[in-house]
């Protein structure tokens, strides 16, 4: 029955992992591909952390801000990247938006490769050491 809960984490834990990648290229790939235009920091909207694993959830803040197409059109965004401290207001960010569509846009950040990076092998030694310790519980 352990060995059922090990490898239904274990196969969790790499469809989160895929998941993240995927989505993280689409997004690197969109912004690559989209015009870039200077935004101004507007405000924040604040939130917490999810708290994940054993840290202890904090409070985050998304930067909200304005940017002109090449048309000059006025648009409005809000950032998927999150700050610890509230975001100055007039200060600039530099967004990536959907020509067709410039009410979709991205904050121009590179997506965490680190950490993407140090979650594949630490959810691999997690899962070597459960079954480890599985084997020792069951033995």
């Amino acid at each position: 029955m352990l060995y059922i809960v090990w490898g239904l984490f274990v196969a969790a834990a790499i469809w989160a992992l895929i998941h993240t990648v995927r989505k993280t290229r689409r997004q690197e790939r969109l912004i690559a591909s989209w015009p870039k235009a200077q935004a101004t920091v507007t405000g924040s909207r604040q939130g917490w952390s999810n708290g994940g694993g054993n840290t202890t959830r904090s409070l985050r803040y998304w930067p909200t801000y304005q940017f002109f197409d090449l048309r000059g059109t006025l648009y409005a965004g809000e950032s998927e990247v999150s700050y610890g401290g509230p975001p100055a207001p007039g200060s600039f960010l530099e967004v990536a938006y959907n020509p067709v569509d410039p009410n979709q846009s991205f904050q121009v950040a590179s997506p965490s490769k680190i950490v993407i990076g140090c979650m594949t092998p630490f959810f691999a030694l997690l899962a070597l050491a459960s079954f480890w310790f599985i084997g020792i519980l069951l033995g």
